[in-house]
């Protein structure tokens, strides 16, 4: 298994356990090309932080490259009003065009 995904699942359930934890773990099954697993911690980390944008962000993404179309669209959707809310734009404009480029995509 990769070292980087063992430190960061032996500190989940510890002090240090939250949103930034998951997300980081997510991060890194990402780059492992494991999207599902990806999910499930980007999911983790916007139950604890709802207002975390990149988190939805990084969902979005993860749900695509899974093949969940719809779920990705969803992510990208509440990510795009968590981000406009908070003032980041980079982060909303980023995830319109995520959010387009599967609305566009066949069979979406």
């Amino acid at each position: 298994m990769n070292p980087r995904i063992e430190s960061l699942e032996k500190m989940l359930g510890g002090p240090r356990d939250g949103a930034l934890l998951r997300f980081s773990l997510g991060n890194e099954y990402l780059k492992a090309g494991d999207p599902a697993r990806a999910g499930k911690c980007f999911r983790d980390a916007v139950d604890r932080d709802s207002q975390y944008s990149a988190a939805w962000k990084a969902l979005g993404k993860a749900l695509a490259e899974a093949g969940d179309a719809p779920g990705a669209l969803a992510a990208y959707e509440r990510g795009i009003a968590v981000a406009e809310a908070k003032g980041d734009i980079q982060a909303a404009k980023e995830m319109k065009v995520f959010a387009r480029r599967l609305q566009k995509a066949p069979g979406t």
